[in-house]
């Protein structure tokens, strides 16, 4: 048995994760972003660590599911969105850049999208461009292509379905045009220290950060701070926080909802 097949035993043991049900790639490319942060180097180094850590459990299970996401997920966020933050930025400026980090299968974009394309609608000196990336190509693919179970649209309304959605043949839904229009689908690794851009009005990374070591978290913390406009808003999920080594970057906007604001 090779150290890949017997780090897959262990998480199938311990974890009742059985591996056989995904496909090989998936499986890899979610042990190698836990090899990175854990600075192991293989397979067989990476099963010591997991064995001598019981804490990376928890964070490789989380790392294996990362993908499970949902249209307005915490919509409480998304009603601030709605209300406060992208209105006081359109008061400032008519056109927005935002950074979807971490988007996985492209439904935090889309949600945003609509809220936008709702709001622009009623000002046509309004623009927008969302940079939406991720690590791994292949959801970054499905995001782009834009095309989800009707499962998925649960947390959708009937007239949002309607209205920004096409049904297909199949039975699955696809993004309409002037929701895709507003979005970049790119690669980007958030731990290559380099932003997607920098001048951004919003930063969005929820639900990622808690897959990081404490130095990993306080330097993208510094990258996000250092690609936001002086009065850019940064997005955390709610059970995320900033380091004490970085706190000093942002000022708290909504603590509960975990919404910060650029400090120079």
């Amino acid at each position: 048995m090779d150290d890949f097949d017997a780090l897959k035993r262990h998480i199938e043991q311990t974890l009742k994760i059985q591996c056989g049900n995904y496909k090989e790639d998936y499986i890899k490319r979610r042990l190698l972003s836990r090899m990175r942060s854990t600075n192991t180097t293989n397979h067989g180094e990476y099963l010591k660590y997991l064995k001598a850590t019981p804490s990376e459990l928890e964070v490789l299970r989380n790392a294996l599911t990362i993908n499970v996401t949902e249209f307005f997920r915490d919509n409480d966020v998304y009603e601030i969105l709605r209300k406060e933050i992208l209105p006081d930025l359109f008061s400032k400026r008519k056109r927005l850049r935002i950074w979807c980090a971490g988007c996985s299968t492209g439904e935090e974009p889309y949600s945003i999208a609509m809220i936008l394309h709702e709001i622009m609608s009623t000002n046509k000196e309004l623009s927008v461009q969302i940079l939406a990336t991720d690590i791994d190509k292949v959801v970054l693919a499905k995001a782009q292509e834009g095309i989800y179970s009707p499962k998925a649209m649960v947390k959708l309304s009937d007239a949002q379905t309607h209205h920004h959605f096409n049904k297909l043949p199949d039975g699955n839904f696809q993004a309409k045009p002037h929701l895709k229009e507003l979005i970049r689908f790119r690669p980007h690794d958030l731990m290559g220290g380099t932003p997607v851009s920098r001048w951004l009005d919003l930063i969005t990374c929820r639900n990622v950060t808690i897959y990081f070591t404490e130095k990993q978290k306080d330097d993208l913390a510094r990258l996000f701070h250092d690609a936001l406009v002086s009065d850019g808003y940064y997005i955390m999920g709610k059970t995320e926080y900033l380091g004490r080594q970085v706190e000093n970057l942002f000022v708290a906007k909504n603590s509960v909802q975990k919404i910060f604001m650029r400090k120079d």
